[in-house]
């Protein structure tokens, strides 16, 4: 393969943009793969490509703004400060907020991205490929809200086997871990402070 020339194709840009078909994406996956030059092409395009939107990007009228909240379930709120989940809390519209942000193959046995912090509430996306040990809190409340996997959490004497859509709220004090019964789990971790 000459690599120079698959670089300097144009082919790559298409990857990054989104415009190459299944196999065609596929394909590009795997030479990045096996060709350190072509990971690195991909890398230079990607963070190219997100500074140029970072430099041109405008705030959307208010209008527009409510729109796309609206569309992704959020009215009334701006996706960098999240509603509090609660065990009312719809799945699907923290499946797409957060959908850029979830591998489909976990890398990292724990990642962490911040979603909010401010004086009484912090909002984690977790994605977790190993079981969290035991631990207890005394200053905040700890809830989640599974995304995506299963998990069972001891949570006292009590056992919660839980899945895509569950949320479980951990009282002070209390002593809980959580097994996973999946290959990996993507939930919203908030800590309530009191």
């Amino acid at each position: 393969m000459d690599v120079k020339k698959f670089i300097h194709s144009g082919i790559l840009e298409e990857y990054v943009l989104g415009l190459l078909g299944e196999t065609e994406a596929a394909y590009v996956t795997k030479v990045a793969m096996l060709f350190p030059s072509i990971k690195r092409e991909l890398t230079i395009i990607e963070q190219s490509l997100e500074q140029l939107a970072l430099d041109n990007a405008v705030e959307p009228s208010p209008q527009n703004k409510l729109k796309i909240l609206k569309s992704l379930g959020f009215a009334g709120h701006h996706i960098n400060y999240m509603s509090a989940i609660t065990k009312d809390t719809d799945l699907q519209p923290w499946l797409t907020v957060t959908a850029r942000l979830m591998a489909e193959a976990p890398q990292e046995n724990v990642a962490f991205h911040q979603l909010r912090q401010d004086d009484h509430l912090r909002q984690m996306l977790v994605i977790a490929k190993v079981d969290i040990p035991e631990e207890h809190h005394d200053n905040y409340l700890e809830s989640f809200f599974i995304l995506k996997g299963y998990c069972e959490c001891t949570v006292g004497d009590e056992l919660f086997q839980l899945g895509p859509g569950d949320f479980l709220e951990i009282p002070l004090h209390v002593k809980h871990n959580i097994k996973l019964t999946s290959p990996y789990v993507a939930a919203v971790l908030q800590y309530q402070f009191v």
